[in-house]
């Protein structure tokens, strides 16, 4: 009994290392890659997601689509990461630490503004073609919560919240917190008007959160975290 759940424990150990090296992924692909039974798979898969360290989306779709459900896609949440400690982390750390020791700071925020061109700018016709700030938030949302960042929209007040439940680099951008920045000045050019940051998990926060007034364009946006919450 004991040989048979450490041998289903290092299969679901191997699942997940196969979603953290690979992921977003399909069941199929990791039953391929594993050569495991699609039964074992979606076990082990439905176990990961139920225990908070999986989650799913909807596959993108190519060409017509026909009848029946999307394809899902799995994805380790930062729960799922923390079983495999941070090395990937710490190896993501060193290699922008040398960055900046070689090519200074606009090296750094260089790298942070390639890096956030290529998570919105698939999605940025989509955003843009949306009437106001409030729509465009929500297209944002729904943009970064394909690319595993888990995001929502509510309003609050005089604006709208956009909120980040998960973020793949936050223990990278804890210690370069330029990766924050830009990403928030992308926030304001995909939304037409000034962001205000509020909190990051990088800081500690349950989630990242920037304000989007819904008064029409502003000023340039500003940069502020705090530790204390979202307004209310």
């Amino acid at each position: 009994m004991k040989n048979e759940q450490a041998g289903e424990g290092r299969t679901r150990h191997g699942v997940a290392r196969l979603l953290l090296e690979d992921g977003p992924v399909s069941a199929t692909v990791v039953a391929d890659a594993l050569g495991l039974s699609m039964t074992a798979v979606r076990r082990h898969l439905d176990a990961l997601v139920a225990d908070g360290e999986a989650y799913t989306r909807d596959a993108p779709v190519r060409g017509h689509r026909g009848r029946g459900r999307p394809a899902k896609l799995f994805l380790l949440t930062e729960t799922g990461r923390a079983r495999f400690g941070h090395a990937y982390d710490d190896l993501a750390i060193s290699a922008i630490r040398f960055l900046g020791e070689s090519g200074g700071e606009q090296a750094v925020r260089a790298f942070a503004e390639r890096r956030v061109a290529r998570l919105v700018e698939p999605h940025r016709a989509a955003i843009v073609a949306q009437d106001d700030p409030e729509e465009r938030a929500k297209a944002l949302a729904e943009a970064l919560t394909r690319e595993g960042y888990a995001a929502s929209t509510r309003q609050v007040g005089a604006g709208e919240q956009l909120c980040q439940h998960h973020c793949p680099v936050a223990h990278v951008a804890a210690e370069f917190p330029q990766l924050c920045e830009v990403e928030t000045a992308a926030f304001a050019d995909l939304l037409g008007t000034h962001v205000q940051r509020l909190a990051t998990i990088a800081r500690g926060d349950a989630a990242c959160t920037t304000h989007v007034p819904l008064g029409g364009p502003g000023p340039a946006h500003r940069e502020t975290t705090t530790t204390e919450g979202t307004p209310s």
